[in-house]
């Protein structure tokens, strides 16, 4: 079951290479899951499927964790689905295909984790913020987007990624000002904020 599993999971990340699917760097989904299994955390709401590597991830380093996945791009959601299938965790992941920005959950999550259009990073958070749990965690990924985020904006030549990485750098700032929350931006993978959410009259 563990090689099928290795199997599978390697086949998902080269489909990833060839297809030109960005999915977590080895760093990154190593730091996810053990924060997942540290914390105990039991249920995960993803806002960015796309072919399910990590939600896949996450639910095979805790047997007790249960994903809310949602994907908006059909071709990504349907090679997700498939993926789950192949490693039979149909009853532990849950995949919504829509925009997250029209999706409406009631549930609560101990784990908001926010991997997809990085533009509407602040969006996210401002909306699904009423799904956490008390003391709850939102871990946002791509926070250097490929180390553009620390180069001189004027070396970024392509007008639409300027205008990512400034999106980025608002949410940073976002993050840093919002007194709700202590963030912490970790220098792993491709840049990981942890943002924890503080308790009622606590710190």
């Amino acid at each position: 079951m563990v090689n099928n599993n290795y199997m599978h999971i390697k086949r998902i990340k080269e489909y990833a290479i060839e297809n030109k699917i960005p999915i977590m760097q080895n760093e990154g989904i190593d730091f996810l899951t053990t924060f997942i299994i540290k914390h105990q955390i039991k249920n995960v709401l993803e806002i960015g499927s796309a072919i399910g590597y990590s939600a896949i991830m996450m639910s095979l380093c805790s047997p007790d964790l249960k994903v809310t996945t949602i994907e908006r791009d059909e071709e990504r959601y349907l090679e997700a689905v498939k993926n789950v299938k192949k490693l039979n965790l149909e009853d532990r992941i849950t995949l919504i295909f829509n925009d997250a920005l029209k999706v409406k959950i009631e549930d609560k999550f101990d784990l908001i984790f926010i991997d997809a259009a990085k533009a509407q990073n602040i969006k996210f958070f401002e909306l699904f913020e009423k799904n956490l749990k008390e003391s709850g965690y939102i871990i946002t990924d791509n926070m250097y987007f490929h180390g553009l985020v620390h180069k001189n904006e004027k070396e970024i030549k392509s007008r639409n990624v300027r205008g990512i990485v400034r999106k980025i750098k608002d949410y940073i700032a976002f993050l840093k000002d919002n007194d709700n929350y202590n963030t912490t931006i970790y220098d792993i993978g491709d840049g990981i904020a942890v943002s924890e959410k503080k308790t009622k009259g606590g710190s």
